[in-house]
């Protein structure tokens, strides 16, 4: 270890690569790499302005700098330790993706399934406020799906609480 003169900190002088870290950058590049070729493979019929093939695109882009930064981090081995393991916050978000789909699937529409995952998301966090978040959600959500189909005209899934809109 040695001082750094500007903060004091004692900082390690070598330096490993995070083996980690880059298979972390290597599954976003991927992941980048088959939304841009699933976008170059839908058929659109737009005459005009972006077809649906812009947003995954759009995505890739987000996907691609975040690995990039991922491996120079890695490479440099700047990437944070990591805590150990918690099952918990994976399953309660695995949960929250799952009551998604199912409240969409059955019809409860978009606010319902997205406040669900709002929910155990934010609980996968640590945070306890269920009511609150619930709360939050709702609001959130509905100000989403009105923005999605009133401004964008834009369809989302409807349920009950959206047929009320």
């Amino acid at each position: 270890m040695t001082p750094d003169s500007a903060s004091g900190d004692a900082r390690p002088t070598s330096r490993h690569i995070d083996r980690a870290g880059l298979v972390i950058a290597a599954a976003l590049a991927v992941l980048a790499g088959v939304l841009v070729w699933d976008a170059i493979q839908l058929r659109t019929n737009t005459i005009y302005g972006m077809g649906p093939e812009a947003m995954p695109i759009v995505v890739a882009v987000g996907l691609g700098l975040l690995a990039i930064g991922n491996l120079i981090d890695a490479l440099r081995g700047n990437l944070p330790p990591r805590e150990s393991a918690d099952p918990r916050a994976v399953l309660l978000i695995l949960a929250g993706l799952a009551l998604l789909i199912a409240i969409i699937g059955f019809g409860g529409g978009f606010i319902l399934a997205t406040s669900a995952l709002f929910v155990t998301t934010s609980a996968a966090f640590g945070r306890r406020a269920i009511l609150a978040d619930s709360a939050i959600a709702l609001v959130m959500s509905t100000l989403i799906y009105l923005a999605f189909d009133r401004l964008l005209t834009l369809s989302l899934p409807a349920g009950p609480l959206e047929r009320l809109l």
